[in-house]
Order: structure tokens, then C-alpha cells, then sequence
């Protein structure tokens, strides 16, 4: 049985009575060549510990296997989870855990040494998680995920771009961000309605500037992008009587837009505003 062909998906997924389900993101993996770039851009070595979120069928986790020293894969839904450990009960270097990855201590599973993500992560999780993974102590090195392009995009969003956002600022203070190749729904089975995308992530020597209290940035971000077409003066004078203070000691105009700051702005903003 070959799990990149799609016949013997629907065969396999036919003995065990298994519908995927478009609200969980089951879509599985069916493109040796996309799976082969998903791999290489991982860059694995055996010194690697990997966490693969969704699984699935494990054709990502067999590669991961055969190319990291260990790996730790986490499956929300249980009767991929009861196929995966009798596929891989030979594997010693694998654990599966059986719940939903947003339940998961995932500072508490960062601390076993995995030091890289590479997933083909469920699209209902995929932005929610990353923001997560991101943000928590000891964050991978490396990040290898494919998403729904769209979430790739507004990862990877320069200022001044429509897709800027929220997500971008936040990744791109800790990370190095690349859209590494496109993805067609015919690479997966079933089809997505959506085309996808590797994201590759590299975490930077040190942030751009580093952010003491992360859960302070967030609340700034999420208050200027909720108001995007407003000038950040208009916004932030809300919060704070020293905001044209602060923004003319940061050099930032008034006038400015949210979408119009860089993520180290933001990072030098969010140290001076008492939210």
C-alpha cells in the first residue's frame, strides 16, 4: 500500500470506515514531491527531536522518522490515532499523543528537546497553534508547516500590505519568514477548496527587539488592528495621555496606520505603552 496514491488512500480509509472531515482539516498528503520539499526544507538531522501535529496516516511521519532522532506526533481524532500506533509500533523513537494539540501543555512538551515543527498542519488549528508555538518558551528553531495560503501570506506580510496583521508582528519579531512553495488542492485527498502553502520558519539569534511582556504586545496589536484605518494618534490617545509623547520619542507619526509599522516598531511601542 503506497499512502501517496490516492486510490490506496480511499481503499485504506474505506476498511476502517473512515470519513475525513472538512471541519478538522482532514486532508491528507498524497504528493511525493510536495512531501520530499516538506522534508528537505526541515533541514533534519538525528540530533533533531520533531513535533508533527496531525498526522493522519503518518506518511509525513515515516519521513520524519527516517530522517530525525525522535519524533512526537499529536492526533486529535482517535481512530487515526489507534492506526498510528499499530503502523509504527516498531518505532521506539516515536510517541503519539492522542488529544487536540490546543489542549496540550505545550510549554511542558517543548521542554522533552524538540527543537523543529514540521507538520501538515489541520487548517481549523493552523494560525490559533502557531501564534502558541511561536510564543512559548524554548520555540523551535525551525518551523515547517503547510497551511491554507492565505494564513502563509499573512505570516510572511510586509508593512503597508493589506494581509499585515496581527500574526505578522508576532512572528516576524522571533522569526525569519518565507512562503516556500505553493500547493495545489490536487496534492491532497480529499481536496481542499483552498490552495495551500510550506511556510518555512526560522527563528531568529534574538528577537529584533526584545518584548518582556508578550501578553502586553498582544493587547496593543489587537486593539490598533482592530482599528486599522484609524491613525494610531486617534487610537492610542484612548489609552494614554503620553501617547504623542511616546510616539514622537519612538519617531513614529501619529498619522501612521497600524498597518504601517514595522514589527520592531511595534515591539519599541508596546515596551513604552502602559496597557
Amino acid at each position: 500500500m503506497k499512502l501517496t496514491r490516492p486510490s490506496d488512500v480511499r481503499a485504506l480509509l474505506a476498511t476502517m470506515d473512515f470519513h475525513p472531515s472538512r471541519v478538522l482539516g482532514q486532508n491528507f498528503l498524497i504528493d511525493a514531491n510536495i512531501l520530499n520539499i516538506l522534508l528537505d526544507a526541515a533541514e533534519l538531522t538525528h540530533k533533531d527531536t520533531v513535533l508533527e501535529v496531525g498526522p493522519g496516516l503518518g506518511v509525513l511521519t515515516e519521513g520524519l522518522l527516517n530522517r530525525a532522532g525522535r519524533v512526537v506526533s499529536v492526533e486529535k481524532d482517535g481512530r487515526l490515532f489507534q492506526w498510528l500506533e499499530n503502523k509504527f509500533v516498531a518505532f521506539p523513537n516515536l510517541g503519539i499523543i492522542h488529544s487536540d494539540v490546543l489542549d496540550v501543555d505545550l510549554p511542558a512538551l517543548l521542554a522533552q528537546g524538540v527543537n523543529k515543527c514540521v507538520a501538515n498542519l489541520p487548517y481549523s488549528i493552523a494560525s490559533r497553534f502557531l501564534v502558541d508555538l511561536i510564543g512559548a518558551a524554548r520555540a523551535p528553531a525551525r518551523i515547517v508547516v503547510t497551511v491554507q495560503l492565505e494564513v502563509a501570506e499573512r505570516f510572511a506580510a510586509k508593512p503597508g500590505t493589506h494581509d499585515y496583521g496581527l500574526i505578522s508582528v508576532l512572528a516576524q519579531l522571533e522569526y525569519e519568514i518565507a512562503l516556500h512553495k505553493k500547493i495545489s488542492p490536487t496534492c491532497f485527498w480529499p481536496p481542499p477548496e483552498v490552495t495551500s502553502a510550506i511556510l518555512l520558519m526560522t527563528r531568529r539569534a534574538a528577537p529584533l527587539v526584545p518584548v518582556p511582556d508578550r501578553a502586553a504586545l498582544l493587547a496593543l496589536l489587537k486593539l490598533c488592528f482592530s482599528k486599522r484605518r484609524k491613525q494610531l494618534g486617534s487610537i492610542l490617545r484612548a489609552e494614554t495621555a503620553d501617547a504623542e509623547k511616546i510616539l514622537a520619542e519612538l519617531q513614529i507619526a501619529p498619522t501612521a496606520r497600524p498597518e504601517n509599522l514595522a514589527p520592531a516598531d511595534w515591539a519599541r511601542l508596546s515596551n513604552k505603552i502602559p496597557l
